[in-house]
């Protein structure tokens, strides 16, 4: 009996996770638009919540109209908030987009329709779990949350009052300001050795002084200071974007993409890829090859980024022997490092985060120009992968959004 009851209510949870699923992610979908770019959990917990206690009442209730009514209500206006959340953050307008709560709730509801019953202290305790399973399943993978809280959310981004999308006038008159996805490729040199810094979580902060400050650790070795926008807020696209040379179609239209890596290999140069963590990570281990770099190098642990700048350090200092054309010992390199020091989650308090971020940051960028002015024949390319997306939302309200900056080094 025990048993039958167990498997009752797993299948019962099972379907009502399946119906929230539905109705947080049609949103998302449909509104879908390349290069959005949005982080957001793949079941809304307001919604996994109102179903849940449907599944429970509905042994008593079910049968009555106003019952459905009710609950229908209910997800119809948490389903649209939900979507009013997306649409401000892609500052888009509601338009044909407000039919889509009505439908993803009304197939929710028939989903659940021959559901078992499950009482209210299951109902808590489902509840209680997914929301710490949230907050531990950030801990491993922060890139995709596990649950969506809608309605705080948008409250939050509705309380904004100031444009974190557009660069000021006063900024432009200080730093080149560009819309290009990439600057990397028009800022490396294929007659010297480069190294491209994606530096982590690296955005731009509003505090116009504190973005001084930032860019004042390079001194004035900078050949070019700036901001780009990016047209995805992940580090795996920057990656991408940061070192791709040149597209085209094939007589099939095929898209095919020759890689930065590439390139300067086929010129002889050895290219090499850093990364302070493990190879898994994002799954750098399925792409970075595919890239074209020669050489990687992974760490089992978390290792610093002054660790990771010292290894660089030496290997600029190594020649290379060119086994081919058995000529002199040069040093030829196309290196790119991704950082890890700033990586996100850094805390849950918005002060310590604060703290905590700028004191890395400060760090890195350190060792960053420590290491280029070590190496003044070496050209460095060093910029922001995306703003700190991944922080608590009033540090996140702290940055502009989709803009990062870059130097130029030597």
């Amino acid at each position: 009996m025990v048993k039958n009851s167990i498997k009752r209510n797993i299948k019962t949870v099972a379907l009502v996770g399946i119906s929230t699923a539905l109705v947080t992610i049609a949103p998302y979908l449909l509104t879908f638009e390349k290069g959005q770019g949005l982080t957001r959990g793949l079941f809304e917990y307001g919604i996994f919540a109102v179903l849940l206690f449907y599944a429970s009442l509905k042994r008593a209730f079910g049968e009555k109209k106003w019952f459905v009514a009710l609950f229908y209500v209910m997800l119809v206006v948490l389903s649209w908030v939900d979507l009013l959340t997306i649409l401000t953050a892609k500052k888009s307008c509601v338009g044909y987009y407000g039919l889509i709560p009505f439908v993803s709730c009304l197939v929710a509801l028939a989903l659940l329709k021959d559901v078992k019953g499950i009482s209210i202290r299951n109902v808590n305790l489902v509840l209680f779990v997914a929301f710490f399973a949230h907050f531990g399943a950030m801990r491993i993978y922060p890139d995709q949350p596990l649950m969506q809280f809608s309605v705080p959310l948008y409250m939050a981004q509705s309380q904004q009052g100031v444009d974190r999308m557009h660069i000021p006038e006063s900024m432009k008159s200080v730093y080149d300001v560009t819309h290009s996805v990439s600057v990397t490729g028009v800022y490396v040199d294929t007659a010297r050795s480069n190294v491209v810094v994606l530096v982590e979580s690296w955005g731009i902060p509003m505090d116009s002084a504190m973005f001084a400050r930032e860019m004042a650790v390079f001194g004035n070795a900078p050949q070019k200071r700036g901001v780009h926008a990016r047209k995805f807020s992940r580090t795996y696209m920057a990656e991408r974007e940061d070192l791709m040379d040149s597209t085209w179609s094939d007589s099939t239209g095929r898209r095919d993409t020759l890689f930065m890596p590439s390139r300067f290999a086929q010129l002889g140069y050895l290219t090499s890829f850093f990364f302070g963590g493990d190879s898994t990570i994002q799954w750098r281990y399925k792409y970075i090859r595919d890239i074209g770099f020669q050489e990687m190098f992974w760490t089992d642990s978390v290792t610093a980024d002054n660790v990771v700048a010292a290894k660089i350090d030496s290997l600029l200092n190594a020649p290379v022997c060119d086994p081919v054309t058995d000529s002199a010992c040069v040093n030829r390199r196309f290196i790119a490092w991704t950082t890890r020091d700033t990586r996100f989650p850094v805390s849950d308090d918005v002060a310590e985060t604060e703290r905590l971020y700028f004191e890395r940051l400060f760090g890195t960028l350190q060792a960053v120009a420590d290491l280029a002015r070590k190496h003044p024949e070496v050209c460095f390319v060093v910029q922001g992968d995306h703003e700190p997306i991944l922080a608590p939302l009033d540090f996140q309200r702290k940055f502009y959004r989709r803009w990062v900056p870059y130097v130029v080094l030597n």
